[in-house]
């Protein structure tokens, strides 16, 4: 019936009007027809049959893309141009990253899902059509968030910078789209950006779609240019560097209203609500994100809670609430395809499926990719414990680690030897950065270990985590970063040089590699390189790689530093510390220019005399102490440190405070064994 309608549109010249093309096809297709008109039909064809029932009145879709691509932006466009807030509301920027720690990264951690209306004309098929979006993280390391938010959706927008073109987190979250088998509007945004390079940017879209082996109905996307910040959009190409033609986002929502097919759903199925996300509620308590899949849902229902273990109970819809813009309200029923949000099951979880209960069915448990980087987290164990935090014990930790898991379902908690340190095991160091950022903040004191690589044995041998990596530096520096991921087992797949100054390389790299080649990258480019990695495959150990070159600058002993023993020490190397600040033996105060390590002495006061000296009134001046972040201290870590969080401050130590007690250990460590 669809093709019929498809050469219907396709043939305009024939005399027909549209009310006559109606009456042919029926009035479930006359709705696809009159959306299809205006942007023609390459990319209109969802599988579906007229009998299947669909929800014409909305629409479901997630938005994806690289970081700092203008996701979350898009969507603050799209609700001020729906009428969400009044014109002389005060809202903030980039409203839907609500946390404070993504506020001060500039970047989405939590998937987050907003409510548009969107009143459609008559050439979209008329009426007010609800568009429920769910902004995702663009970072790699939250893909846990990305497969989870892509249950809930029947289409994504795909945004790519007019300039930057597809990163490595691109790939990804594109790579899941098409695995679901989802469609694509591709929107290329910042076309207003001096160096934007439109054209090029699509080619390099269609040559990923490609790599990523999508088929003619999945390559054949509509796109969409527009400037996210000034919330414009065009179906028509704007010279580099400018505008889009149009003075609003409608093209961009008429072709989601195209290309996004309605949800379908059986008239006659039972219940099917999979829980995809949990937040909570200080009144209602947890609260189960969900997707109705099949069968309506009304507040006070009795349902069938289909549990991971394959259990089922009776329970209570407490509260139903969905979601209006930013706002989550109390509603009476939902049907198929709605997102709500439910109270009333305190130990509901990811993946678990709410059902009918005379009939329960429930969905497949949501799975996401195996982590790839582990780090030990425990109780902290040094002289100034328990000067800032409130949360010492292992008790507390173990049971904040567990609640991280109920909401967290990419992450891995696992026993150790010792009773009070646990391994966690995640997609990469800014996913466990960013769980250790957040306990500090809430008074909790941990102590740290060195991010390591999760191996596996593949037929009898030892594989690692590959990545792939994307540098983009200028022309001056393409010899250092080669020479630097050359130490690092790097191998180059592509060098582009775009004629502006800049190159883009990529590399595949052993996912250890890059533990600490942030910080060398932006010191030897001077601060003005991008880098960007993911996850790729396992490949088998690459064998050794250097390690970081330089030493460690270790207290002996516990006392306040001085300004006097910097002054002496800062010859030595980098120092991380600055006068007044509470040292204890085996913390780390710096880092030494050689490779070995020092045991100094950062409290030594100068001795006062009564004779006078021509220069004593002279003062010492100090380089300023280089503060290390949580994920800069986690990359300077050496195999036998760790990083000390509290909420007060974060320390590089030892893992063995006692300097004798090293010392010891590091000459058994060089003695050779000949036992067989």
């Amino acid at each position: 019936m669809h093709r019929k309608a498809e050469e219907e549109a396709a043939s305009g010249a024939n005399g027909d009007d549209d009310n006559a093309a109606r009456r042919r096809l029926g009035p479930s297709d006359a709705a696809w027809y009159l959306r299809a008109r205006p942007l023609g039909w390459r990319h209109l064809w969802p599988t579906r049959s007229a009998a299947v029932p669909v929800r014409p009145d909305l629409r479901n879709i997630a938005i994806v893309a690289h970081v700092d691509h203008g996701k979350t932006t898009l969507v603050d466009a799209m609700l001020w141009q729906s009428g969400a807030f009044r014109a002389n509301q005060d809202v903030a920027d980039r409203v839907l990253d609500s946390m404070d720690l993504e506020r001060e990264k500039g970047i989405t951690i939590l998937a987050k899902n907003t409510a548009v209306r969107y009143h459609a004309t008559d050439s979209t098929g008329g009426g007010t059509v609800t568009l429920n979006i769910v902004d995702t993280p663009g970072h790699a390391d939250f893909g846990g968030e990305v497969e989870r938010a892509l249950e809930m959706v029947d289409g994504v927008l795909l945004l790519v910078d007019a300039s930057e073109g597809p990163l490595p987190q691109t790939r990804f979250v594109l790579r899941k789209a098409l695995q679901k088998r989802l469609p694509v509007v591709l929107v290329v945004n910042k076309v207003d950006r001096p160096d934007a390079r439109i054209k090029e940017v699509v080619d390099e879209t269609y040559e990923l779609f490609l790599d990523l082996d999508a088929d003619e109905s999945q390559i054949d996307f509509p796109i969409v240019y527009a400037s996210a910040r000034a919330g414009r959009a065009s179906l028509h190409q704007p010279a580099d560097g400018a505008m889009p033609d149009s003075a609003d986002l409608q093209p961009l929502f008429a072709t989601i209203l195209a290309t996004i097919p309605a949800p379908t759903y059986d008239a006659d199925a039972p219940l099917q609500a999979h829980v995809t996300n949990l937040d909570a509620s200080p009144y209602l308590g947890r609260l189960a994100l969900c997707r109705i899949h099949a069968g309506w849902i009304r507040k006070g229902q009795m349902v069938a809670w289909c549990r991971a273990d394959g259990s089922v109970e009776r329970v209570r819809i407490a509260e139903l609430l969905v979601t209006e813009a930013l706002e989550r309200v109390p509603a009476e029923q939902a049907g198929p395809g709605d997102l709500i949000a439910i109270a009333g099951i305190p130990e509901i979880t990811i993946g678990e499926t709410l059902s009918d209960l005379d009939n329960p069915q429930p969905m497949p448990l949501i799975t996401v990719d195996e982590p790839s980087i582990s780090m030990t987290i425990g109780i902290n164990t040094s002289p100034l414990s328990g000067e800032s935090g409130t949360k010492l014990t292992v008790r507390l930790i173990k049971s904040r680690l567990d609640a991280e898991l109920v909401g967290n379902v990419s992450l891995r908690v696992l026993a150790t030897e010792g009773p009070d340190t646990w391994e966690v095991q995640g997609r990469g160091e800014l996913q466990l950065a960013v769980l250790v950022e957040l306990m500090r903040r809430e008074g909790f004191e941990l102590t740290v270990g060195r991010p390591q690589v999760i191996t596996k044995e593949v037929d009898g041998r030892r594989w690692e985590p590959m990545e792939r990596l994307t540098v983009d530096v200028p022309e001056d520096y393409v010899g250092v970063v080669t020479q630097l991921l050359g130490l690092r087992k790097g191998r180059m797949e592509q060098m582009v040089n775009h004629g502006s100054g800049w190159v883009r390389m990529e590399y595949l790299v052993p996912a250890r590699g890059l533990i600490g080649f942030r910080t060398e990258f932006l010191t030897e480019t001077r601060g003005t390189g991008l880098l960007h990695h993911v996850f790729e495959r396992y490949e088998p150990w690459h064998g050794e790689l250097r390690t970081r070159p330089t030493g460690a600058l270790v207290s002996d002993r516990r006392g306040t530093v001085t300004s006097y023993a910097l002054f002496n020490l800062q010859e030595r190397g980098a120092l991380f510390v600055g006068p007044g600040t509470e040292v204890y033996e085996g913390m780390i105060v710096g880092e030494n220019s050689r490779a070995d390590d020092i045991d100094v002495n950062p409290t030594k006061e100068k001795k006062l005399t009564n004779i006078r000296s021509s220069t004593g009134e002279e003062l010492e001046r100090l380089i300023p102490p280089r503060l290390l972040s949580l994920e800069q201290a986690l990359e300077f870590c050496r195999d036998d440190e760790c990083v000390e969080v509290s909420p007060a401050a974060v320390r590089l130590r030892k893992a063995v405070l006692n300097a004798k007690e090293r010392g010891r250990r590091n000459r058994r460590a060089r003695i050779p064994s000949f036992t067989n």
